[in-house]
């Protein structure tokens, strides 16, 4: 069958005029997440926006069954255990990767993670999270539209870098050279300067100066005064840079390669997705700067209901929670609900709030779609 015929086109409108299930028929979805300690705030969207969706969909065969993790795996075991005796075989979190620890012992249910991590997944764990396949794709996708070759690939010493390299890997994205870098200012700085031949670019516009001044070019004082407004000479050996990285950290790395002389304006500076982070709309010159995320109108439409729904924001946790229901609610309608575990495991491609999703290998891969940021405004690419 056609890829395209596959896409389920499904809006909550048509879940309320269809209908397969039988009168007695109930569906059964587990929620594990924060409901106490320092991360109920994350608990409390995840179940808000579930709220949401079951009003959507507006039919009362529906069930939630929400159990707390308090971000502790052993208690997310516990939990799990008990929604299994209840006889549920799908449940939507736990948030963190962390808490998947013990959850292979619990291998009646299917758990649909909000983590964006793939790497070493329990068996019975789907990935569901923005992952870094993903977003490599959607950036692959940008280079081959502009004909960019010349790509090196930044990446920080942190506990993420091993899911980096895997969608590096996955996407098959070819890169000029990678580079890991230390995510303290004064060391990656002088590591900047290495990625970028600092040094001997800095040192071939002083020569290059001196050489104008002992020579007998009639126009050497024009030559001069124009070298003297550069701060490197010599050309880069790339025309793109990824950087693998968020908030405060990426704006240090962008600062750095601005200090070497290394211009958003020459060279695409691109990085992962970064959830419409504001604060980099205030960063002018940082810009251009480019990244993949989800459809940022449905973002918007379904930040603004959940805020007139609740009276607080959502984060992204939330949009997910809300597919997630609107996804599970679908498959139940075309399978039978002892079944519906299967259908997470094979191929199936499917649309929601956040954008077309396949699901395959574990894992839920987002087709993205591409922002510019420039002169502090956000536009699509595709």
């Amino acid at each position: 069958m056609n890829i395209f015929l596959k896409i389920l086109l499904f809006t909550f409108f048509l879940f309320k005029t269809t209908s397969s299930l039988s009168d007695e028929t109930k569906i059964k979805i587990g929620v594990l997440a924060p409901l106490s300690g320092e991360n109920s705030s994350i608990g409390k969207q995840i179940l808000s926006s579930i709220r949401m969706a079951l009003i959507d969909i507006n039919d009362d065969k529906i069930e939630i069954y929400p159990k707390d993790t308090k971000s502790d795996p052993n208690i997310a075991l516990s939990s799990a255990l008990e929604l299994e005796r209840l006889g549920i075989t799908l449940v939507i979190g736990p948030v963190f990767y962390e808490n998947l620890l013990h959850l292979q012992e619990v291998e009646n249910i299917t758990f649909l993670s909000l983590t964006n991590k793939t790497l070493d997944l329990p068996k019975n764990v789907i990935s569901s999270g923005i992952n870094s396949t993903s977003q490599l794709n959607t950036i692959k996708k940008f280079l081959k539209l502009n004909d960019i070759k010349k790509t090196i690939f930044l990446t920080p010493n942190s506990n993420y870098d091993l899911e980096i390299k895997k969608g590096i890997k996955d996407s098959k994205l070819k890169s000029f050279k990678k580079y890991d870098y230390d995510i303290e200012p004064t060391k990656l700085t002088k590591q900047i300067e290495k990625i970028t031949n600092y040094e001997v670019r800095k040192q071939n516009l002083l020569d290059e100066i001196l050489r104008v001044e002992n020579s007998d070019d009639l126009n050497k004082e024009k030559k001069i005064e124009n070298l003297k407004k550069k701060y490197t000479l010599g050309n880069l050996k790339f025309d793109s840079v990824i950087i693998a990285d968020f908030d405060e950290s990426l704006k240090s790395v962008i600062t750095s390669l601005l200090y070497t002389d290394v211009s958003p304006k020459e060279k695409y500076i691109i990085t992962l997705n970064q959830w419409f982070d504001e604060s980099l709309l205030k960063e002018l010159n940082t810009q251009p700067i480019y990244y993949p995320s989800i459809n940022k109108n449905n973002y918007d439409d379904f930040i603004y209901k959940f805020s007139k729904e609740f009276d607080f924001k959502p984060n992204h946790l939330s949009l997910l929670s809300y597919d997630l229901i609107g996804l599970i609610y679908y498959l139940m309608l075309t399978n039978n609900s002892q079944e519906i575990s299967k259908s997470f495991k094979t191929k199936n491609t499917f649309k929601g709030k956040i954008g077309i999703f396949e699901i395959k290998d574990n894992r839920i891969n987002h087709q993205l779609n591409f922002y510019q940021i420039n002169e502090g405004k956000l536009k699509e690419i595709f």
